[in-house]
């Protein structure tokens, strides 16, 4: 199938693969239209960038997950996406290690199946869900996303999944929620770093409800095209671009509606450091160190000059009106 993109007729083939040969079409198009004199520079711009963000292959590490492209607002960035071998070695889960290597060494532990989650507080469909009715729940979409860590770090990876306001409305919060909790698996038996005093396991994060009902925030089952492999939160996360990326929970076991504010993990470790909101501000630094700059794995390196960062990691515009009128240097 083929959409029209503009104007000047330019078209881009849509399916649930992605593959090399709709970019290579893709690139033999522009170069058409601008011999032509039809494209000017900047859809010459866009269709350099529109590649980029496409020229990925599913790895074949795991089973495929049929998706579409997404249509919201923000979730398909165009720029280069982070190689896989990285995105999937290169990562924080303290419950396998504290060393960025220590999830793809240690998480083939994790079992996966069966799994179910835990619905739970000031809903009207409490419950266990399983995780094959989860998947189920609703399409599937491809997403683009920034992924900026606290650490000073970034990546941009294709996630896939459903915005988590599905979910959300399919147990029917009540009016008295005003949080969503969310608790991660803590298995001293399949995870190692468990037994570790780092943290106060089990590891907790939380969103206001506005913040999870955003459609950006997702609720994902998979990246590039497949499930998602054990080290980067399988076999469901939470993905929130526009936070650090301590915020989006891995491996999830329970969802807990609520009218308090939830005690997180981080937050609980060190609240002069880790605030609840921990939204990507560049102008808000990190007690010890600048919020200002960022490295992009894979492209930057060590001593390359860094990259700004961008306010809400250049989701401002879909999710700026959520913080209006708050003081981000105090709420954090």
């Amino acid at each position: 199938m083929l959409i029209k993109i503009n104007d000047q007729g330019f078209t881009h083939p849509v399916s649930s693969e992605i593959t090399p040969e709709a970019v290579y079409q893709t690139r033999r198009q522009m170069i058409r239209l601008m011999a032509s004199g039809v494209a000017g520079a900047a859809l010459a711009s866009w269709a350099s960038r529109e590649a980029l963000a496409q020229s990925w292959i599913p790895p074949g590490k795991n089973a495929a997950l049929a998706r579409s492209r997404s249509n919201i607002a923000g979730a398909l960035i165009m720029e280069k996406v982070t190689e896989y071998k990285d995105a999937s070695t290169y990562n924080n889960f303290y419950e396998f290690g504290t060393d960025k290597a220590d999830p793809a060494k240690q998480a083939h532990t994790l079992k996966t199946s069966p799994w179910s989650v835990e619905i739970e507080g000031l809903v009207k469909k409490p419950g266990r869900y399983a995780l094959e009715d989860l998947i189920k729940l609703s399409a599937q979409e491809e997403r683009i996303y920034r992924l900026r860590c606290v650490e000073g770090w970034s990546m941009v990876i294709p996630w896939v999944g459903y915005s988590l306001s599905e979910l959300i409305k399919k147990v029917e919060p009540l009016g008295g929620a005003k949080y969503v909790e969310f608790v991660t698996l803590a298995d001293p038996k399949t995870m190692p770093g468990v037994g570790s005093r780092v943290l106060d396991w089990p590891y907790v994060e939380g969103l206001r409800m506005d913040e999870a009902m955003h459609p950006l925030t997702l609720l994902a089952f998979g990246m590039y095209g497949e499930v998602l492999p054990k080290q980067n939160g399988a076999p469901l996360r939470l993905v929130v671009p526009w936070k650090y990326g301590f915020k989006s929970g891995k491996s999830l076991v329970k969802i807990r509606f609520t009218d308090k504010q939830p005690a997180t993990a981080w937050n609980k470790a060190a609240a002069s450091e880790y605030g609840f909101y921990s939204n990507v501000n560049p102008e808000v630094d990190h007690p010890r160190w600048s919020q200002a700059a960022e490295r992009r794995i894979g492209e930057d390196g060590l001593f390359a000059k860094k990259r700004k960062t961008l306010m809400f990691n250049g989701y401002e515009a879909q999710v700026g009106q959520l913080y209006a009128g708050m003081d981000l240097k105090k709420y954090f």
